[in-house]
Parts: C-alpha cells; structure tokens; sequence
C-alpha cells in the first residue's frame, strides 16, 4: 500500500477555457512520469477552480520497482580461449559494462552460450525522483497562452502564489519561480483569504468549503445547476440549458451564488438566437424559457461571492445586459435597411486573407465547388444552393455581426426570413458554419451541408497553396476543426464523391494565388485529411490504430468506402485464426519488392503448392473483385482468407528466391498478384500481430 500524492498549484485567477485542458495534461504527465519511472499508483483525479489546479493520487509506491536487465555480451568461444581464460573481448565487455569480468555469467541460448551480465538496479525513494522532476513538470503544463511576473525567467498561466505538495505526510520540496512548496494553502480571495495547512485531499476539500471555496469541479457544477434550476422556477420558467456555458461559469467561481435578473419585454421582439448570444457571450448569462419554449425576459447569473445585498447586484447585471440589448436591436433595425444581395457586393473590398484574396473571391470559389458537388449529388437543389452561396457571407458586413461576430450566419438567415427569401436558402446561411465546433452539431438540409463542404474545402486548400499549415501547437485557421468537420458530414449523411476530384477542382479556381507545386497541395492535403480521420476512428470509434492505418492505406478517395475498409478489418481481426492469417498476408508483402510488376506464367510452375496457390488466387480474386465492387468488405476478407492455406503451403513447399530467375521471377509475380489484391483492402504489413 502506497501514499497519497497531493499537488495544489495556486495562482492568479486563470482564465475558464484554460482549466479542463491544463487538469487533463497535468494527470497525463504525471502518470506518463510514474508509469516510466517503475513508480506503481492509483487513477489521478484532478479538479481545479479559477485560482488553483489539483492532482491527487490516492496510492503512489514509496519507492521505484526494482529492475533487473540482462545484458548479451560476446559468444562464450570468444570470450574465453580454450583455457577458460578471458580474452580481450571478454574484458573489454567488462569494462564497458563497469565490473569485473569474474562477474561475468555464461547464457545458453539457441544460437549456443553467451557471455552475460545482469544488471540488478534498486528502486530510487520516490519523493527524491518527484523533487527533481515537479519544477519541470509545472513548467509544461500547456496553456493557450503564458505569461512571466516580477523578474522571473519562468512562466504559468497567470502569477503563482502558493504551492502545495505532499507524498504522505511529507512534503515534497522544490522551488517554480519564487514560490517554494509546502503545506500552506488558501480560501476565497475575498470571503475568506487566511490561509490553512493541508494534511490530506480528504480534509483539505471540507477546510476549503469551511472557507468559501467549493474545489471539487462537479460538485461546483451540480451547485450551479441546481441554483439556476431553482431561480428559473421562481418566476415560472425553465434554465435553458448549455453545457458548455455550463462548463464555463463553473470555471468562473469558486463559491457559486445564482442571481436572477430582469430585462423589459420589448427586446423579446429581437430574434431569440441573438438575446440569447448576447446574454451567453457578453456576460455568461443562462437564458429563461417559458413552458412552451419561448424566451421570457428573465435570465439567471452566477457570482462569485454571496453579496450583501443581492437585489443590487442583480440589478446591476440587469443595467449591463440592458445596454447590450438596447445596442443589438439599434443595429437589426439599421441592418434591415440593406438587403442581403447588395452587402454581398460590399463583400469585394473585403481582405479574407492577404494571400487568397477577398471574401467575395472566396465566394466565387466555393460556389463553384459547391456546384460541382450538387451535379453528383442533388442536382435539383442547384439554384437554391447558388442563391445561398451568394448571400450566405453578406451579414458579415452588417452593423450586428460587426458588434457580435459570433452571430455571422444566425443574423444571416434571421435578415434572409424577413426579406422573403426560400427556407431553404435562409437555413443553408446558417447551417454553412456548421459544426463549428468540436462534436458540434451538422447541416440538416442538404443545401447547407453542400455549402459547408465547399467552403471548408476552399479554405483547406487554399492554406495549403500558400504554405499556411497548422502546426503541433498553432492552427489559426481551424483547418483541423473543418477537415474533421467535413468528414463528420461525409460519414454521418453517407456522401459519396471522390476527395480527390474535389481537390483538383478546387487548385485551378486558386491558382493565381497559390504559391507551393499543385501535386504538393493535392498531396498534403489528401494526407492531412488521412491523418484526422485516423484519429477521428481512433479516438472516437475506439478502433485499433494499426488496424485504421493499414485499411486506410488502401485509400481515402471515398471517405464513406474507406471507413467501410476499416470497420470490416476491424471486425475480421475477432476470428480466432486472425493472427495466422494476418502472419501469412504480411509474409506475402515483406518478400516483394514495390513498384516491380510482371505478367503471372501458370505455364512456368514447377511444383504442385504454386499451381495449386495461382489456382486459389484465380478464384479468389473474382470474388473479391465483385465483393468489392459492392461495398462488401466482410465478403471481400473472407474470400482473401481462403488464401492462407495454399501460401504457408507454398512457403514451405517451394524456395522463392530460386536460383532459375525465371522461377524466381514468377513467383514473385505470383506473389505480388497476390498482395495487390490484399492491398486493395488493406496494407497487411501495418497490422501489429503477436
């Protein structure tokens, strides 16, 4: 039985968003450091308010596991001569390892006797190893943004005040900045700041709530709820509810007070989506909704203190939402005085980017991928498609999305309904950012899932014609988010169209921008959309990841075909022969040389297992043609599974490599008809088998 650990970082208040991210990489570190360090320990748990971060191990090994290496040395003939005396071999083995060579042992091995050394290496105290380690460790958890204080060369989210860390009932010593570790910990900056010294996570969390501060992130959660719940339900409404706002205000606090605050009926006259943005955005206001669903002028917020006087405060809050109110409805009368179609002109003087031109240019270009997409799949939403392509930027110059950009799009179909336009075209204005976010929701009408596609696709490859590509810890134009975003809307509405003729069309409409080689751009982004739908499959569908890339390997010009590949792979690695199958096709692949290809000769077979392997290929490979033709990849499998036999047989009947190059040659042509027709399927050689 091990010790609990304890890491208490106290700081600044740190910004909502930085939060959920910092807790996760904090326990990922830690368990990466102790699981490469042989140090045995419990699931973390992390949980973090605005002004500190907490991870708590409940069970950490007091020491390293000890370890025992075995080191190979030279064969015993040549490190000891006939006498048994050591050669220079066998000494200059010692010496290199730092012993003495009578602390050599002899291995037999199947290859015959070795000379051997093993290594024992006890396990080093773990507080020494968290001491050395823990300065480093605070250094790298990732924020979005860092930042220094004072003269100090390191760097956090915001000023560090107070370090807590224990192994036990010991502290663990090290120093971040000019802040050393200890047991001293501290409550509500301003409803109760004296400080209490920690003993234990158990204690310390009933401590901090004796001192305003509620640290565990889901019961500060389920606190808000509740309270926002019950302010709703005072004047007769229910909380509309937002997780992510949610998340966000739970960030925010660390001892939750909900307050319910007023605003004049005449703004619920406004579009409901645009009361609700400039409550949630502006000020992290929950929405009330009556019985029916409908706004009411009522919205529930959470402080941070419990005031003295909290009809005041709401008072207040309900004075700053007003004033946001008064401004939205000022630009949606003055914005209903333009029409759509002529912001849309206004779109020619304005920069999308430097490098690919202005927006109006950039709706040129999607309009006509979006085109090309309706010939192959809805031809007879061609014109409503257009007209939503031509309007579906205009609000971005409008009075309202200039004072709320996030509102582009909702304030587009909302100016689309009142100026007559088709259903369809004022939903496809909204619905063409869509997801536009991580697990967002997707276009429902076809109209807005063509937009969507088309325009992500212009802005993914234009990014890559002028070199502008994400990387490890940058990615300012989401091209991460829209890739995924676009498979997400391929794989859930099962569009069929070819990636790569959507590329090609989209390089000529950027050609006169583009600054890197056309194969180049078409390369790199066929591969970047490789690598997000592997970990789309990965991380999502919970799929091996050899299994996702060697079924990927066979291609990704269908996105809905190749996730078909992948899930029939997946479900063929559960046949209890997998793994000699999966042996036998990789045996196939490792012996060929790619790129060499001749004509099988059946006249030129010499033994019975090569015609009687030519014969099963045959056969299999019309099957496997047809099945997959037809989508049906399990069908394809099991027809290349009736392969295994006739290859361990012809393995072990014949000598590939034969001397006769025309024997070799045809075998190896045999084999390579064969592994192109797994290959079609799979890259076998990528699949991990025991």
């Amino acid at each position: 039985m091990g010790q609990e650990f304890y890491l208490e970082i106290g700081s600044e208040e740190i910004p909502a968003g930085y939060i959920g991210p910092a807790l996760e990489a904090m326990a990922r570190q830690m368990v990466n450091f102790l699981d490469d360090h042989r140090i045995g320990h419990g699931e973390p748990v992390t949980t973090g308010t605005p002004r500190r971060l907490c991870l708590w191990i409940p069970d950490v090994a007091e020491k390293q596991q000890p370890t025992s290496t075995e080191i190979i040395g030279p064969p015993k003939s040549v490190a000891f001569d006939e006498a048994g005396n050591p050669t220079k071999a066998a000494e200059g083995f010692a010496r290199n390892q730092g012993i003495e060579v009578s602390q050599l042992t002899i291995k037999s091995t199947p290859k015959g006797d070795y000379v051997c050394l093993v290594k024992e290496e006890a396990g080093l105290p773990t507080k020494d190893l968290l001491e050395r380690m823990l300065p480093d460790f605070v250094a790298h958890i990732p924020f979005p943004k860092s930042m220094r204080w004072g003269g100090l060369s390191v760097t956090f989210a915001r000023p560090v005040h107070w370090i807590v860390c224990l192994l036990g009932d010991q502290v663990v010593e090290f120093t971040y900045g000019d802040v050393a570790s200890g047991t001293r910990s501290f409550g509500h900056r301003f409803m109760a700041p004296e400080w209490i010294s920690v003993s234990s996570f158990a204690e310390h969390k009933k401590n901090l709530a004796a001192l305003k501060v509620i640290v565990d992130t889901d019961e500060r959660r389920a606190m808000i709820l509740e309270g926002i719940r019950q302010k709703a339900a005072d004047v007769g409404g229910a909380v509309l509810e937002d997780p992510d706002l949610l998340d966000e205000v739970t960030n925010l606090v660390e001892f939750p007070y909900p307050l319910l605050g007023s605003f004049e009926e005449k703004y619920l006259a406004l579009p409901p989506e645009l009361l609700i943005t400039v409550m949630k955005e502006h000020q992290r206001y929950f929405a009330i909704t009556d019985a029916q669903g409908n706004l009411m002028p009522h919205f529930v917020t959470v402080a941070n203190t419990v005031p003295r006087d909290p009809a005041l405060v709401a008072a207040g809050n309900a004075r700053v939402v007003r004033a946001r109110l008064e401004d939205a409805r000022f630009y949606y009368e003055e914005d209903q005085k333009v029409r759509l179609e002529d912001r849309a002109e206004e779109l020619k003087s304005v920069v999308f980017h430097a490098k690919l031109g202005t927006s109006w240019e950039k709706v040129e270009r999607f309009t006509a991928l979006a085109q090309w997409l309706c010939e192959r799949l809805c031809r007879e939403k061609q014109d409503l498609v257009a007209r939503a392509a031509y309007l579906c930027k205009a609000d971005l110059v409008s009075g309202m999305v200039g004072e709320f950009p996030e509102l582009q799009g909702v304030m587009g179909r909302a100016y689309a309904r009142l100026q007559g336009e088709p259903e369809e075209v004022a939903q496809a204005i909204y619905e063409h950012y869509l997801p536009n976010r991580a697990g967002g929701p997707l276009p429902q009408g076809m109209e807005g899932t063509i937009l969507s596609i088309a325009d992500k696709m212009d802005t993914i490859v234009g990014c890559f014609g002028v070199g502008l590509l994400p990387t490890g810890t940058a990615d300012p134009f989401a091209l991460r988010r829209q890739t995924l975003g676009i498979i997400r809307i391929v794989l859930e509405k099962n569009l069929r169209f070819s990636l790569g003729e959507l590329i090609d069309q989209a390089i000529p409409l950027l050609k006169e921008k583009m600054t890197e080689p056309e194969t180049t751009v078409k390369a790199g982004v066929l591969d970047f959309f490789r690598g997000r739908l592997h970990h789309h499959l990965v991380s999502q569908e919970r799929l091996r990841p050899d299994i996702v890339e060697a079924a990927l390997s066979a291609g990704i010009d269908d996105l809905v075909d190749a996730v078909a590949r992948v899930r029939a792979l997946a479900a063929f690695t559960q046949r209890p022969d997998f793994e000699s199958l999966a042996t036998a096709f990789k045996r196939v692949g490792n012996i060929i040389k790619d790129g060499e290809k001749a004509p099988v000769e059946p006249d030129a077979f010499q033994a019975d297992v090569e015609k009687a392997l030519y014969g099963a290929y045959s056969e299999a490979a019309g099957l496997v043609e047809a099945r997959v033709a037809s989508g049906d990849y399990d069908g394809a499998l099991a027809a290349v599974a009736a392969l295994r036999d006739p290859i361990d047989a012809f393995f072990d009947g014949v000598l590939v490599m034969d001397k006769d190059e025309k024997v070799r040659r045809n075998r190896l042509a045999l084999l390579t008809a064969i592994h192109d027709l797994f290959h079609g399927i799979a890259d076998f050689r990528k699949v991990q088998t025991a």
